[in-house]
């Protein structure tokens, strides 16, 4: 028993059990690819950010990106961009039915408005207003036909500022240059194509005039004080696909670092507040709806898949291997069962032809339990059974095995101990290896 235990031990771990690790690591990244999977593309297109971030840490601008999902310490922040894909805050998103719609949508994910209220009252941000439709990310072609529709971004800016004189404006020409200068009086020229401009008699212009501003401080609505916020009216001066054109580079990068200090700039893509301010001494308490919403869908169909791929496995171990046996179970394995008939034979040398009958007979179900379970192995124990098992895999094999099994069950009664053990050897030798085979 010792050394069939030790034999186990060095077989390593079984393949259902490999099988049940990857399916666990495959769910966790799927679940993983699922969540981040719209914001990864998102950040990557044209109408993304991520070719900002890249471009400032090259020049030696501390700047990142932030999905949430953790606690930030909003000190080490000097602004905060905050992009807004959506132009209608607190409605659901419809997703589309067809190809067109795909196109055409509006928005690309859900923001809550007073989240985004929140965080410009915590932090010196940018809010950038919304400009393309999803098909200037899906086609990468800037076409005006792709523009949002200016009334819904009209109101978010309204909503924003709180000024009902807000109004959205588009350039006349297809190219709108706007002077810069940086901090060394220097003059730049930001260079936008279909420029999308605004105008309020609250917000003082940074980039653009009083009646066409493309930058601009404006109040917060919603917040008591002077709070401020930064707008911006036309992502291409900052996104991917804005970046390449005029001097809009070399102003993202003297514009934000001025703005940012020595701190970090964060580009931030969640919909909640996951900033902190280490002086309020607040405490953050988790509710059984934050564990909720992990079992929500699309999170729900995949518990439920991975729950029945579960229940497979352990139906499918149950039936392949069976109950537990205890230490007081009968000893049936391949080798006890050899070493006992070998054991009789010796013992009644008389009858070694009978009794190698019934040694094969062992021998074929020891076999069989060993390769099928023991809930299978009387059915394949016959040798019927077991050699039309056997013909599927190696039909040479089972040529010499039923050859085999025909001598021994035409062996007489008696028989001289040397050829019996002959047969046994032969018999041994196939089982082995149909065994290393299988």
């Amino acid at each position: 028993m010792n050394q069939l235990a030790t034999e186990k031990k060095k077989r390593g771990p079984r393949i259902e059990t490999l099988a049940i690790l990857g399916f666990l690591a495959l769910l966790l990244f799927t679940i993983f690819f699922i969540v981040s999977q719209r914001q990864q593309v998102l950040r990557s297109s044209p109408s993304g950010f991520d070719g900002l971030r890249i471009w400032l840490n090259s020049n030696e601008v501390s700047a990142q990106s932030f999905l949430g999902g953790w606690q930030v310490d909003q000190e080490a922040i000097g602004l905060l961009v905050l992009p807004l894909f959506d132009t209608a805050l607190d409605e659901d998103r419809v997703p589309p039915s067809t190809e067109e719609e795909l196109l055409l949508q509006q928005d690309e994910y859900d923001l809550r408005f007073d989240a985004v209220l929140e965080k410009a009252n915590r932090l010196s941000t940018l809010v950038i207003l919304p400009k393309w439709r999803s098909g200037m990310r899906l086609t990468g072609l800037a076409h005006p036909v792709l523009l949002s529709r200016r009334q819904n971004i009209e109101i978010l800016l309204q909503q924003l500022t709180g000024q009902n004189d807000a109004r959205i404006e588009y350039a006349r020409t297809p190219f709108s240059d706007f002077d810069y200068f940086d901090e060394g009086d220097v003059q730049l020229s930001a260079q936008i194509y279909a420029a999308q401009l605004f105008t309020s008699a609250a917000c003082a212009p940074l980039i653009g005039s009083p009646d066409a501003m493309l930058l601009a401080e404006c109040p917060l609505a919603g917040v008591e004080g002077d709070a401020r916020v930064l707008v911006l009216s036309d992502p291409d001066l900052l996104n991917n696909h804005g970046l390449r054109m005029g001097d809009n580079a070399t102003i993202a990068r003297s514009l934000l670092s001025s703005l940012a200090g020595k701190r970090n700039i964060m580009i931030d893509y969640s919909r909640e507040v996951w900033f902190s301010d280490p002086n309020e001494n607040v405490r953050y308490e988790r509710s059984w709806s934050d564990l909720k919403r992990f079992f929500d869908p699309p999170f729900l169909t995949l518990w439920l898949g991975g729950v029945l791929a579960l229940a497979l496995f352990v139906w499918r171990g149950s039936q392949r291997y069976g109950p537990v046996q205890t230490e007081d179970s009968t000893d049936t394995s391949a080798k006890s069962l050899a070493v006992q008939a070998r054991a009789r034979l010796m013992r009644l040398s008389d009858q070694d032809g009978a009794l190698i009958g019934e040694y094969a007979k062992a021998r074929l179900a020891a076999s069989a339990s060993a390769l099928f379970g023991p809930a299978l192995a009387r059915h394949y124990a016959k040798p019927k059974t077991f050699l039309s098992y056997v013909a599927r895999h190696n039909p040479d094999l089972a040529r010499e095995m039923e050859t085999v099994l025909g001598a021994i069950r035409n062996l007489p009664h008696r028989v001289p101990p040397a050829g019996a053990m002959r047969h046994v050897d032969e018999l041994e030798a196939l089982l082995e290896q149909i065994k290393n085979d299988t």
